[in-house]
């Protein structure tokens, strides 16, 4: 396993790349994502299958369960971020001050975005759409309950990156 710090600087590289793109390129590589989840739902739920194990709690079997609707609603969740506008480059609040100058906010990445979860697989799909469309790179660390669901999903996630063209770092997986 790569260093946090190598993992970091990974995710900063792609996070450059990231903030250049145009909606238009976010919204097509959300749909391709959310297409190859449903497309490898039976992958998705074989990985799966090993994380849930006898003797679990049924709360906690319930949560890190993934069925062919909680993947839909996975790439639901996805198109559904297609649909907003873009949150990057949005300027609001604009103000003149006396001397004439324009002041205003203006909306831009952060860069890299570090999320620590609970063993809920459906968040590794969540928050990668949502730093996404906001031109952010994210490194998620998913409870160890759900560590192969999360695995495939990133994988999944990062193979259909790589065939848009996109730096797979865009999201990165700390799985240990």
């Amino acid at each position: 396993m790569e260093s946090l710090d190598v993992l970091g600087k990974r995710a900063k590289a792609a996070s450059r790349q990231m903030a250049k793109f145009k909606i238009t390129k976010k919204n097509e590589v959300l749909e391709m994502v959310a297409d190859e989840l449903i497309k490898k739902a039976d992958e998705i739920k074989k990985a799966n299958k090993a994380d849930v194990k006898n003797g679990m709690k049924p709360a906690l079997i319930d949560r890190l369960t993934l069925t062919d609707a909680r993947i839909e609603g996975m790439a639901e969740g996805l198109r559904q971020l297609v649909a907003l506008e873009d949150p990057v480059g949005e300027i609001t609040s604009m103000k003149q001050r006396p001397n004439g100058l324009m002041i205003g906010y203006k909306k831009v990445p952060l860069g890299v975005i570090a999320i620590i979860y609970e063993s809920r697989p459906n968040v590794t799909v969540d928050a990668f759409g949502l730093t996404f469309k906001s031109g952010n790179a994210v490194i998620l660390r998913g409870g160890s309950d759900s560590i192969n669901s999360n695995i495939k999903l990133v994988e999944i996630i990062r193979d259909t990156l790589n065939r848009a063209g996109v730096c797979e770092d865009a999201v990165i997986l700390i799985s240990d």
